[in-house]
């Protein structure tokens, strides 16, 4: 008996060990291999682009421009776990019409530099916000933040840190905190989890309308993690069950581009 005990014990500790040690491999899936060889939006004129990180890490990705002259409204993207993000370039033009777009891959994804981790991602994305907002072809008082799974917290608190007009959240979830406590719960996982995100905590100070897209079947986030951080939004315009979605398709289904096109779009035409 006491040698079983000892066993699972030993178990249980090297375990925890494991999840300390490779908490960043199993939280971060950096992808390095673009999902489109040459990106390019068929209503944007799109560039590569680098910016830098504020300890000078190369941050790269893409700035699309409408090809219509005047001051446009913007939308900052922040991919999801595995996401490489030139899939987005294909898609702005249903997704963001007449909208400039930034979309940089995270550090350690695509051509970008360093290696993620949640303070360093969101001083990132308020980088790239103010990076936006100074852009001659941009008005500043017309922009959003987009975010998928692992991004919608990174969008939640770039949302709560910079104004912004309007917010999207795509499968997203309570916090990571709780998702790890879910998968593992004989583990002292809020002693060891460094990267939290926990998007719950910061909900009532997100004061944009803020749009939700949920899978109609979803492995990953399961609703009950989306409906903990809805309950806590300050400013929710809608939430929404895609049908024919999962985890995995939802951003790339016609009827979520049209619907988050069409969000935008309202928000942007309101005053600011």
């Amino acid at each position: 008996m006491a040698a079983t005990a000892g066993a699972i014990g030993f178990a249980w500790a090297g375990l925890t060990a494991l999840l300390m040690a490779g908490q960043r491999k199993l939280l971060f899936n950096p992808t390095i291999k673009r999902e489109v060889e040459k990106p390019r939006s068929s209503g944007h004129r799109t560039r590569a682009i680098v910016l830098r990180g504020g300890d000078g890490t190369r941050l790269a990705g893409w700035l699309m421009t409408p090809r219509e002259p005047g001051i446009r409204p913007a939308v900052v993207y922040f991919g999801g776990r595995s996401e490489e993000v030139s899939w987005l370039v294909r898609d702005a033009g249903n997704l963001f019409p007449g909208m400039a777009v930034l979309a940089l891959n995270y550090r350690g994804y695509g051509e970008s530099h360093g290696e993620p981790g949640e303070d360093l991602l969101v001083s990132d994305a308020c980088m790239q916000l103010d990076w936006i907002c100074k852009h001659h072809k941009v008005d500043p008082t017309r922009v959003a933040v987009v975010g998928r799974s692992l991004g919608s917290g990174v969008a939640v608190q770039v949302a709560m840190q910079r104004r912004v007009q309007a917010t999207v959240l795509i499968t997203p979830y309570d916090s990571i905190l709780a998702l790890a406590q879910r998968k593992f719960p004989a583990l002292p996982i809020s002693m060891l989890l460094q990267h939290r995100f926990e998007s719950v905590k910061h909900a009532t100070l997100v004061a944009a309308p803020t749009y939700v897209l949920r899978a109609a079947s979803d492995d990953i986030v399961p609703h009950s993690h989306t409906n903990e951080l809805v309950s806590k939004l300050s400013c929710l315009h809608h939430d929404e069950i895609i049908p024919d979605s999962d985890h995995l398709n939802i951003p790339y289904l016609p009827t979520t581009q049209q619907k988050i096109a069409s969000f935008l779009q309202s928000q942007f035409t309101r005053p600011a």
